[in-house]
This record gives C-alpha cells, structure tokens and sequence, in this order.
C-alpha cells in the first residue's frame, strides 16, 4: 500500500514538516533522532536542518528514495533505514529523540514499539508524538479507517509509563499535509521525557 502511495511524483503528505514537530522540536534535545515510520522525509529533512542527526526508518523503499531526494533538494543529509517497524531494532540508550508522527500501528504492535522507544532514549531523551484519536473515525480527514490503528492520550499514558510527559493532549485541529490529511482531524500530542 504504501509504495503505490508514494509511487506518485507529488509527496503524498506533502513537503512541509508537521505542524506540532515544528512547534516543539527544542523540546528534543541536540543530537541523534530516530524518525519512526518516516515515509517521504519531510519530518527527517527539517529536523536535520535544524542542526539534529536524524536516522529515518520506514517500510517502504519508495518513500526512502523520496526522502533522499528531498534531503539532497535542502543540502542535508539524513540516515535512510528500509525496515518494518514490526522488526526493527530502536538499540537500547542510544537516542536523543524518537519522533512518531501519524504511524498507523495495530494497538498491539504499537505497544511492543512504545516499549522499544522507552528502551532506546537516552536518559534526558524526549519521545514526540502526534496521532490520530479514534474519534477521527468521524471526521474522514485522514489516517484510514482502523480505529486500533489509532491512539488515545489514556493508551499513551499506560503503553509508556516510566517516560515523564512534559505535555499530552487530545485536540481538534486542522491538519492540511499533502493530499491525505485534509481538514478538522481529532489527534493526540505527546511530549515525553526520559528522566535522569
């Protein structure tokens, strides 16, 4: 599915980064940020920009090579890793932030990730977040039609535990990133803290 999707010369969700990444990116301390479920890298292109080393994973080759290409557009340079997420090994104290920004997980694979991120940040490390609610189910703006693909502020509290938030919210708000996220969408934002 994804590679169709990304298959088109257009960027999917377009080249911008997210609105709530770019908000709070310095919430994210200096360094090495893994990018979960990158896609065509926008997210990965801004944050290396902003001076961080980012490493962007994502099932599909053919969102990579799109990511490499927008990077080589910006003049930076961004670690490319062809992986599933289901499979993928975060390492264990190695990340000064781990961004997720609309990954679509079932609930039970998202919680064995959640419990990879806690391993993989770094003491003082910052997990942000932003997801679709299962609310979004009303609005068809975006996110597809898998309510246990989505997330709660609730399920993010319990999946990780141990991470101290600096804020977490459930929020309307207009999400216009590409051609599949467009309009009024229900979503959860998260910044998390590893504490020291």
């Amino acid at each position: 599915m994804w590679d169709e999707r990304y298959s088109s010369d257009e960027y999917a969700y377009g080249k911008e980064p997210n609105q709530f990444l770019e908000e709070n990116y310095e919430a994210i301390p200096k360094g090495m940020v893994l990018s979960l479920a990158e896609g065509e890298g926008r997210n990965a292109v801004f944050l290396a920009k902003q001076g961080y080393s980012v490493t962007a994973v994502d099932g599909s080759a053919v969102g990579l090579r799109k990511a490499e290409k927008l990077a080589k557009e910006n003049r930076v340079h961004i670690n490319l890793v062809h992986a599933d997420l289901a499979e993928y090994e975060i390492g264990e104290n190695c990340w000064d932030g781990i961004v997720s920004i609309f990954c679509p997980l079932p609930s039970a694979q998202r919680k064995l990730m959640h419990k990879k991120v806690i391993a993989g940040l770094k003491p003082g490390g910052v997990f942000l977040v932003e997801a679709y609610t299962p609310d979004q189910l009303r609005y068809g703006t975006g996110g597809g039609n898998s309510a246990d693909a989505m997330t709660s502020k609730e399920s993010l509290i319990h999946d990780l535990e141990g991470l101290k938030f600096i804020g977490l919210a459930e929020l309307e708000r207009s999400v216009v990133e590409g051609s599949y996220h467009k309009g009024l969408g229900a979503v959860v934002q998260a910044i998390a803290l590893k504490e020291i």
